[in-house]
């Protein structure tokens, strides 16, 4: 399964492009629920380099469509690029150019409701009943308006400029399986990620993965829902959701301290155990994203903590995705601190962190047991702080990781099974004493071994 890395609207932009856009603040300027900053399409292109040393092989980008707001999740032209980030043939080119390199391309499909200057919106809005687009939308009551702060039609959150869509209208359907259809043929993006998800009816999302498995067999379809999603995952409907009850158990343990080492792995096996093995290789897993505080901020600015939570990320059955900038050191709050610009400068960026991201992509895709299904705990106690886990190749392949996520060096023993063992990141042989496997990790430290016989 690919590896991916999310780009928000404000997540790139060119160094050497001449013409800036009118309107936008400065690059690096702190960002508000409403300011731009010119990043565009032309500018992921022109830094691919980065992502291709990074090792990534996927790109998620939240929502391109023609919008009004800078998150542009109030989508007015569900078949446009906004023109603050280029045109469909920029579209084009990129993915043509992220294909050569082997990077996959997912869009963020906002299905779930349009925006206020979605053209059938408008014209319910002018017209009323009388609107053959009226049907479109939940409306309660006409006109539409906002009443003591409620509008009299359904929207997402109450937000009176997103009003929600009826996809069980057939018109409904029909338009946005066209979109659905249009992007992964014409323009040959590989996946969608499905906004709210879980707010739109079992019946369109049947339909929907028809389509775009007609378009292309190999499309991923990802869906956002925060909680159990069995329902969404029986074959008809996703390949995947994100991964939040993971997220929250590495969180928790790593960042929060909220939890002990046999809290986080009773947390994951229970996770572990909810859905099949196809959908836990499949299981898009993030640690942050554009709806919350950025990775190192959640662990309160030390870097070793975070360290942790990323090794077990890649070294975690499914779908592991970096948001942009966490690569390099990158903090922030919640919603819009956690959408920063993107540091290019080379003077701004943690290139050790870059390094051990690097390195340890590197390993997951070296290694068939870090991408394999078989994962077993083999040290997470209560009150302990010790986590040691084995992965485990179909062909017998094993890896050990051990990571100590307390501030006293803890001392790691297993079972060596006879066989020699190696440094993963530097081939340095493992100490073998009686038969066990054994090092002293300092706070916070870390290690991945690598079987190389028996």
């Amino acid at each position: 399964m690919p590896f991916s890395i999310k780009s928000s609207p404000n997540g790139s932009r060119t160094a050497t492009r001449p013409t800036i856009p009118p309107g936008v603040r400065p690059w690096g300027e702190g960002p508000t629920p409403s300011n731009f900053f010119g990043g565009d399409l032309k500018g992921v292109s022109d830094r691919l380099d980065h992502l291709t040393a990074l090792g990534v092989n996927a790109i998620y980008f939240t929502p391109l469509f023609e919008a009004t707001t800078n998150h542009k999740y109030d989508t007015r032209d569900y078949l446009k690029i906004d023109p603050h980030f280029g045109t469909n043939d920029d579209l084009k080119t990129l993915v043509k150019a992220c294909h050569e390199r082997g990077i996959r391309v997912l869009l963020d499909a906002v299905f779930n409701h349009a925006g206020r200057t979605f053209p059938p919106f408008v014209d319910v809005l002018e017209r009323g009943a009388a609107s053959p687009y009226a049907d479109w939308f939940h409306v309660r009551e006409f006109p539409l308006t906002v009443r003591d702060g409620i509008p009299t039609y359904e929207t997402f959150a109450f937000e009176p400029i997103m009003p929600k869509l009826n996809t069980e209208n057939p018109e409904v359907q029909a338009y946005l399986l066209e979109v659905a259809r249009y992007w992964v043929e014409e323009i040959g993006i590989d996946g969608w990620r499905l906004d709210v998800a879980d707010e739109v009816d079992h019946a369109f999302w049947r339909a929907f993965r028809n389509t775009v498995k007609t378009a292309n067999p190999d499309t991923y379809i990802l869906g956002e829902i925060w909680h159990d999603a069995i329902l969404w995952l029986q074959g008809d409907q996703f390949d995947a959701v994100m991964n939040y009850p993971v997220t929250d158990a590495v969180l928790d343990f790593f960042a929060r301290d909220r939890t002990d080492a046999a809290g986080f792995a009773d947390a994951i096996g229970a996770q572990l155990a909810a859905y099949p093995e196809p959908v836990t290789m499949s299981a898009f897993n993030l640690l942050d994203s554009h709806d919350t505080a950025r990775l190192l901020t959640q662990c309160g600015g030390n870097e070793k903590r975070m360290r942790l939570a990323v090794l077990f990320q890649l070294t975690y059955p499914g779908v592991p995705c970096i948001y942009y900038g966490d690569e390099i050191g990158m903090s922030g709050g919640g919603d819009p601190d956690c959408r920063r610009c993107m540091i290019w400068d080379e003077a701004g960026q943690n290139a050790g962190l870059f390094r051990f991201y690097r390195d340890t992509i590197a390993l997951r895709k070296a290694h068939d047991a870090l991408r394999s299904s078989h994962i077993a705990f083999l040290e997470a106690k209560r009150g302990g702080s010790l986590l040691v886990y084995e992965r485990r190749s179909d062909d017998g392949a094993r890896m050990v990781v051990a990571m100590n996520a307390g501030v006293l060096t803890a001392e790691v023993s297993v079972d060596a099974g006879g066989a020699a063992w190696e440094d993963a990141y530097t081939d340095a042989p493992v100490p073998i004493d009686s038969g066990k496997l054994t090092a002293a990790l300092p706070a916070y430290g870390y290690a991945v071994w690598r079987q190389t016989d028996g």
